[in-house]
């Protein structure tokens, strides 16, 4: 999903294809950060995330011990670095400010979850910047993202933060016992889940700016883009009602749901570009 997201990045940027060896390092740099990052936040997690029975997490059902884990982040967090070098310096510098971040995160920040969600949020806006970077040819420090780009990487960190507060709702239980400051422990779980739904809600509004607005280029009148948008809308609407007026939401499923509602977003954008005039 990553690899998609700066693929639209370098597409809407570049209006073509990236050339093939930036796009494999893009790709590479997504991959080694994410894996390298997960890895360390896995290790750092391991007490809590077996308190709150995170049997998806292959620490706590022993499949890797944590010195694997320490030696995964060890191998590719630089590999990660290296790949961004190899694109640009742009791309270089917002890769090594993420992936440091990253590793605050997992040490420290994730503890102050009002702080971290917006972090991970970040996360999966990010790439899209990072694609359209990755199109710009002199190896200096530049980077104007089109509006389009930069109201994809806004609906991403939209839902990705109401992802992040369902997460600190499913997780509330462990959190608490280890002093993690999430949004429940500080407004509760109702106010958290109305909180999360606003995210999703915002993320929908927005996303039919681009269909109406003819500064976003490949999206506007574009209806092949508006037919497949409004699948995920119709996703991140059903989950923000079932969050407002459901008090016993199964959390677990919607957090999963709400990722299958980005991933048809991912092609309703890459649809758009190869449709769009």
């Amino acid at each position: 999903m990553i690899a998609v997201a700066v693929l639209i990045g370098s597409l809407i940027g570049g209006k073509t294809f990236p050339a093939f060896d930036k796009f494999i390092f893009t790709f590479f740099t997504a991959l080694f950060l994410e894996a390298s990052t997960f890895a360390l936040n896995d290790y750092y997690d391991l007490d809590i995330d077996k308190k709150n029975k995170r049997t998806d997490r292959p620490l706590v059902r022993g499949d890797l011990s944590p010195k694997t884990a320490m030696y995964l982040f060890l191998i590719l967090f630089p590999l990660g670095i290296i790949c961004s070098y190899l694109v640009n310096i742009t791309c270089f510098i917002i890769a090594l400010i993420t992936a440091l971040f990253a590793i605050l995160y997992d040490i420290k920040i994730k503890k102050i979850k009002l702080l971290g969600n917006f972090f991970i949020a970040y996360t999966m806006a990010i790439p899209f910047i990072f694609g359209g970077a990755a199109i710009i040819q002199e190896n200096n420090l530049s980077i104007a993202p089109s509006p389009a780009i930069f109201i994809i990487a806004l609906i991403a960190f939209l839902a990705g933060s109401g992802r992040e507060i369902m997460k600190d709702v499913m997780d509330f239980k462990g959190d608490k016992e280890k002093g993690v400051r999430s949004f429940p422990k500080y407004i509760g779980i109702r106010k958290s889940n109305i909180l999360s739904a606003f995210f999703y809600l915002m993320a929908i509004g927005l996303s039919f700016i681009p269909f109406f607005v003819s500064s976003y280029g490949f999206y506007y009148q574009n209806y092949y883009y508006l037919m497949i948008v409004f699948v995920t809308d119709v996703m991140f609407l059903s989950t923000s009602l079932q969050l407002i007026f459901n008090k016993k939401i199964n959390m677990r499923f919607y957090r999963r749901f709400t990722l299958i509602a980005i991933f048809v977003g991912l092609i309703a954008f890459l649809i758009g570009v190869f449709t769009g005039s």
